[in-house]
């Protein structure tokens, strides 16, 4: 009969399964954080491309109706906002003239943090490379605006995906 009973209290008694539930969720929560930190970081990047594709867009907007390249420069610092552009970035405003079938920077103004060269060209030797799509028509001439910004991830994960995520981020517009 002590036997039985025995039996009967080691049936009623809890299994101890303490540790591997504490092992399961110590797995599913660091696999859940890395995706949240990895979703972060990649948002955040969409988002800054899509204020970039904004800004280039303005910019280029704005000196095609007639301010000077400085102030047009000015005007984009000023409205980069969450960019910060006045020390994480750059940009780079451009005039391109196509004169009589050669295509020419004809003035450019630059204002930023990072100190970031044109990819479209520089007016110290006056040639521009532009895209085939881009190109002005004889005798006309198109506003170009770049932005450059020093993109930096802000959880642990971003910094190991350095791989996918850009350390720069670009973005031009033609008008």
């Amino acid at each position: 009969m002590a036997n039985e009973t025995y039996i009967k209290l080691r049936r009623l008694a809890p299994a101890d399964d303490g540790g591997q539930a504490l092992v399961e969720f110590a797995l599913s929560a660091s696999l859940l954080l890395t995706l949240l930190f990895g979703l972060i970081d990649f948002s955040r990047a969409i988002y800054f491309e899509e204020l970039m594709a904004n800004l280039t867009g303005e910019g280029s907007s704005m000196a095609s109706r007639g301010t000077s390249l400085a102030k047009t420069v000015a005007a984009v610092v000023a409205a980069s906002g969450d960019l910060n552009l006045g020390s994480n970035g750059q940009v780079i405003v451009s005039s391109v003239l196509n004169n009589s079938g050669k295509i020419q920077l004809s003035g450019q103004a630059s204002q930023g943090g990072i100190g970031a060269t044109s990819r479209i060209g520089s007016v110290i030797n006056g040639n521009a490379s532009l895209p085939a799509a881009a190109a002005p028509q004889a005798n006309q001439t198109i506003y170009v605006t770049e932005v450059f910004y020093k993109y930096q991830a802000i959880t642990p994960i971003g910094n190991f995906l350095s791989v996918v995520l850009p350390s720069q981020l670009y973005d031009v517009a033609y008008y």
